[in-house]
């Protein structure tokens, strides 16, 4: 059976968009069998798209010491449809901070614990300047949540 991995990530810039395809890219590394990547922008997932998951990556910038308006409009929109149906869900998520990008995970984690979604890795943090690293590391990310969903980790 195949399984889905949902990555709903907010890319407004160059940069940021680099990080979502990378992101993709790793989790649909051709290592990796059993595993549909369906990655949207904020705006255009919805309660169908988590319901339909069987894990998720979300991916943000840090705004103002927070995630993006796009990710919180986001969650404003599948918090009540997804409450009861996806409490377990596996999630992971990548933020890009200009700082030190703690609100910003710390807003995330805070609204997925509301959801009763299980982080099953650390949130990346890529802060400070732009940094070319930071492109392997999300890919990394997308490459371990997926590589995890397809062995039955979660």
């Amino acid at each position: 059976m195949t399984k889905r991995l949902l990555i709903v990530a907010h890319a407004p810039s160059q940069n940021t968009r680099r990080l979502a395809d990378a992101v993709a890219e790793g989790a649909r590394s051709p290592e990796i069998a059993g595993i549909e990547v369906v990655a949207l922008r904020p705006f255009d997932a919805g309660p169908e798209d988590v319901l339909a998951a069987q894990a998720i990556i979300l991916g943000t910038t840090e705004n103002l010491g927070y995630m993006s308006g796009a990710l919180k409009d986001f969650f404003d929109r599948v918090y009540y449809p997804c409450l009861e149906l996806t409490q377990g869900l596996p999630y992971a998520a990548y933020i890009r901070a200009g700082h030190d990008g703690t609100g910003t995970r710390r807003a995330i984690e805070t609204i997925a614990t509301g959801l009763r979604w299980r982080l099953v890795q650390a949130p990346l943090v890529c802060r400070g300047d732009w940094d070319p690293e930071f492109v392997g590391q999300v890919q990394e990310l997308g490459l371990a949540i997926a590589a995890g969903l397809e062995a039955g980790v979660y």
